[in-house]
C-alpha cells in the first residue's frame, strides 16, 4: 500500500480534467505556436492565447501582462534581476523578507554578488512581516520589494495590499511570489497593487514544467531585461518554444481552483482543524505560524524533545510528509523559516509540514493521526 500523501505544498496530482484538456495537445493538435503559415500552428496559437486570457481574467490582468515560463523559479528570477537591470540607473537597492522561498533569496543573493544591496525584513513569532518595517527600510534608490503571499513552509498568508499601497506611494516596484497562493486565495493585481505575480501550476493540480510571470503594463508599466534570448517569443522576454499541453494544463488547473475555492478550501481547512485537534494532544507540541492567517491546507508544527530526522524516518513507508520545503528537505539545515520566527534549532529539525488537498480524505486524516500520536509515544519512549 502507497502511503497517505500530506504534501500538497511540494506538489500536486494531477486533476483529471485538466490531463483530459491537455491531451490534444499531445496528439492531433502538436503544432509549434509560433508556426503562422498553416493549420497546426494556428490551433496551436489559438490554445495558447486562450489560456493567457483565462489566466489573466483570474488575476483582473490584461492577456498581454501574461508571460510563460518553466515555473515559478523561472518567474521569480525574471522578475527580480529582470527589474534589477531595467532599472539600473535608478537604484541597487532590493527588499525582500527573511522567510522568502530560495527561489527568491538565491537571485537576491546573486545580485547582492554583482554590487545591490538587499535588505531583509524580518518576521514576527507567527510569520507575518510588520508594514513599519518596510516603511523604514525603503530608500530613495530602492527599485523592488518582493513579498510572497503564501510561505511555503508555514502557509502564512501576508497582508498584502498594505503592502501595494505603500509601494505605490513611494514609487517602488512590488514583486509577489504566488507559488503556493494562486487558486487558493483571491489575488487581483490591481486591488493588491502587485507589479509582478510569479506564479505555477503544479502547486493546484496542474503540471509540473510551466509557470508564468504577470507584467504591469500600466500604471506603472514595468520594464524587464530579458534573462533567456532567442526567438524572441512572449514580447521578447522569454524565449523559447512555447509548450501548448502545458499552457493549456495550467489555464484549466487554475480554472478548476478558483471556480471552486470557496468550497474546496472550507474542506480542507475542516480538515487540516481536525488534524490538529488529535495532534494537539501531543505532549510538547507547537504549531508554526499564524493560526488563522495562514492557507487551509497548511500545518507545520515542532515536537519538543523529539529526532526530527527519526520522527520523518519513522513516517515514510505510512505517510508522505515533509520536514520543510520540498526543495530542501533533504537538507540537514534547520529551516531558515521556522528560525526567522524564533524557533530553536532543535524545534526546527524537529517539524513536520502537512499539506492537505483536494484529493485528501476524512478517513486519510483520521489516520495519519493515528500513525503520528504512535510513532511520537514510540520516540518519546512512552
Amino acid at each position: 500500500m502507497r502511503p497517505i500523501y500530506l504534501d500538497n505544498h511540494a506538489t500536486t496530482a494531477l486533476d483529471p480534467l485538466v490531463l483530459e484538456a491537455m491531451m490534444p495537445y499531445f496528439t492531433d493538435r502538436f503544432g509549434n505556436p509560433s508556426s503562422k503559415t498553416h493549420l497546426y500552428g494556428w490551433e496551436a496559437e489559438a490554445a495558447v492565447e486562450q489560456a493567457r486570457e483565462q489566466i489573466a481574467q483570474i488575476f483582473g490582468a490584461e492577456p498581454g501582462e501574461i508571460i510563460f515560463t518553466s515555473g515559478a523559479t523561472e518567474a521569480n528570477n525574471l522578475a527580480i534581476k529582470g527589474v534589477a537591470e531595467a532599472y539600473l540607473n535608478q537604484g541597487r537597492h532590493l527588499i525582500t523578507v527573511q522567510t522568502e522561498h530560495r527561489a527568491v533569496l538565491e537571485p537576491m543573493a546573486y545580485l547582492a554578488g554583482l554590487g545591490f544591496e538587499v535588505t531583509y525584513l524580518p518576521v514576527d513569532s507567527m510569520g507575518l512581516l510588520d508594514p513599519e518595517d518596510l516603511i523604514r527600510a525603503i530608500r530613495p534608490d530602492t527599485v523592488l520589494v518582493s513579498v510572497m503571499a503564501a510561505n511555503n513552509e508555514i502557509g502564512v498568508l501576508q497582508d498584502l495590499a498594505p503592502i501595494g499601497r505603500i509601494c505605490k506611494e513611494r514609487g517602488v516596484l512590488f514583486h509577489c511570489d504566488g507559488a503556493q497562493a494562486v487558486g487558493k486565495i483571491p489575488l487581483h493585481v490591481n486591488q493588491m497593487g502587485i507589479d509582478l505575480l510569479s506564479f505555477t501550476a503544479h502547486k493546484c493540480h496542474g503540471p509540473k514544467g510551466i509557470g508564468g510571470l504577470y507584467v504591469r503594463r500600466r500604471n506603472p508599466r514595468v520594464k524587464l531585461m530579458p534573462q533567456l534570448h532567442g526567438g524572441g517569443q512572449e514580447g521578447a522576454l522569454r524565449a523559447g518554444t512555447l509548450y501548448p499541453p502545458q499552457i493549456v494544463g495550467m489555464a484549466k488547473a487554475l480554472t478548476l481552483a478558483v471556480e471552486q475555492q470557496p468550497e474546496e478550501q472550507a474542506r480542507i481547512k475542516s480538515l487540516r482543524e481536525r488534524l490538529w485537534a488529535q495532534l494537539a494532544t501531543i505532549s510538547g507540541i507547537c504549531l508554526n505560524g499564524h493560526p488563522q492567517q495562514r492557507l487551509a491546507g497548511n500545518l507545520n508544527v515542532s515536537f519538543t524533545g523529539l529526532d526530527g530526522s527519526a520522527l520523518v524516518s519513522s513516517l515514510r513507508h505510512e505517510v508522505a510528509v515533509s520536514s520543510g520545503s520540498a526543495c530542501s528537505s533533504g537538507s540537514l539545515q534547520p529551516s531558515h523559516v521556522l528560525k526567522a520566527i524564533g524557533r530553536s534549532e532543535q524545534l526546527a529539525l524537529a517539524s513536520l509540514r502537512f499539506g492537505i488537498g483536494r484529493f485528501n480524505t476524512l478517513a486519510e486524516i483520521d489516520r495519519v493521526a493515528e500513525v503520528i500520536l504512535l510513532k511520537t509515544r514510540q520516540l518519546l519512549g512512552r
